[in-house]
């Protein structure tokens, strides 16, 4: 199913009914501030394991994961007064910050470290599936098994098939990763550069 939702302006009714989708446990694709993302709920672990299914990945590698907000974050991650003002002062934005998980986030979700990797991208659809649905959603991102990237969301739909429950036709991508940041113990590590700037963390 192509569902087109407004980028700029997501029609309420169509968030709704991709949530309803998430709420079953259905898998979704979704536009985000640097890739297409493949997501869930994740507090569904039927729904992360078939997500595992179709990016072929080892279950030791979790899931990074959107929240809606630095408020949001606080749930489900431990936020230091340093955490928060970096990422107070770079968020909404093309960043995965991995911070030490709260006990709200379900064991498959986080490292054998206990961390998780946390976005809030700079997409207005995906913040309001985020709201609307209550709980965060997985991103990873969907491209070709051999890492080839999608810009165009009907590519995405034939490549996917109905190992998808519904595809977000929600304007053009990017393509390219967010940078990957660890903020554990308040020392700040580029794990990854991507598309948001890392100089300030050099």
């Amino acid at each position: 199913m192509l569902i087109n939702i407004n980028a700029h302006n997501p029609q309420p009714r169509l968030i709704e009914k991709v949530v309803e989708i998430l709420k079953k446990g259905g898998v979704v694709i979704y536009p985000t501030d640097t890739n297409y993302g493949i997501g869930c709920d994740i507090m569904n672990k039927k729904a992360i394991e078939r997500i595992y299914q179709i990016k072929q990945r080892d279950k030791s590698k979790p899931f990074s994961f959107i929240c809606s907000g630095l408020k949001n974050i606080s749930h489900y991650a431990k936020v230091s007064n340093y955490a928060y003002k970096t990422m107070r002062r770079l968020l909404p934005g093309p960043y995965t910050f991995i911070l030490e998980g709260s006990k709200l986030v379900p064991k498959i979700m986080l490292t054998q470290r206990k961390t998780a990797g946390i976005r809030v991208p700079n997409n207005s659809i995906c913040l309001a599936l985020v709201n609307e649905l209550g709980n965060p959603i997985i991103t990873t991102s969907a491209t070709m098994s051999d890492g080839t990237i999608f810009h165009n969301s009907s590519l995405i739909h034939d490549y996917f098939g109905n190992r998808i429950d519904a595809v977000i036709d929600g304007s053009i991508v990017p393509g390219r990763p967010s940078s990957v940041i660890s903020l554990i113990n308040d020392i700040p590590e580029v794990i990854r550069e991507g598309m948001g700037d890392v100089r300030i963390f050099e």
